[in-house]
């Protein structure tokens, strides 16, 4: 039987490779990673929103190829159900669904105006008017299911597909110096931030030696 893997590329800038990492640990996966050079045109187009589709991450796995965080997440959830990738009610799991799609198609303000970068820190950054708009709206999207599901995660007790997919809002937020000051939106990025496999691939992104310069915010 073929080896599982998944296709990944930087761990410093791809927040879609962070996405399908973080839903293959969630789902209790076990695979390989297949590392594309940051260099690729095609890899670095994706990360400059150049690119028309988004074909990594890529999971291979038992002769099945998937690529997209949308059906990689539901790929998973059929072969691992009792992970909880998805709620069990049917309810939460349209919810559940229906915010990953809005982070999945949407947003595309706050991902040119804050590019996901784990290394770096900008004190005091000055967000721009539409970046400030869907940062608000992730915001609204947050304390709606904190407060309906009663956290810590987004649907309640354990990670879902959601959390896999606004994990790395939270990581803009916290390098772009724009976390919430206090609340449950706060005590949520914390609980995000604390998770041991984001965690892991924050020491990851540190040993990158590649810069982007592109996504090098400069004053």
């Amino acid at each position: 039987m073929a080896a599982t893997t998944l296709t990944i590329s930087s761990k410093n800038y791809s927040s879609w490779s962070l996405r399908g990492w973080l839903l293959c640990r969630l789902a209790g996966l076990e695979f390989s990673e297949v590392l594309v050079s940051p260099d690729d045109p095609a890899i670095k187009a994706e990360m400059l929103l150049l690119a028309p589709s988004i074909l990594v991450p890529c999971l291979r796995h038992q002769g099945v190829t998937v690529w997209d965080t949308l059906a990689i997440a539901e790929y998973l959830h059929e072969i691992k159900p009792k992970a909880g990738l998805l709620p069990s009610e049917r309810a939460a799991r349209a919810h559940c669904r229906a915010i990953s799609g809005e982070m999945h198609s949407g947003f595309t303000s706050l991902r040119s105006a804050l590019p996901m970068n784990l290394k770096a820190h900008f004190p005091k950054y000055k967000v721009w008017s539409r970046a400030q708009t869907d940062i608000e709206r992730v915001l609204q999207i947050w304390t709606e299911c904190l407060a309906h599901y009663s956290g810590p995660y987004l649907f309640g007790a354990h990670p879902t597909m959601a959390d896999a997919m606004y994990a790395p809002v939270v990581t803009r937020l916290q390098t772009y110096d724009v976390l919430p000051a206090d609340g449950p939106c706060r005590d949520y990025c914390r609980t995000i931030l604390a998770l041991p496999d984001l965690q892991h691939w924050y020491a990851e992104a540190r040993r990158e030696p590649e810069a982007i310069d592109e996504l090098e915010v400069e004053f």
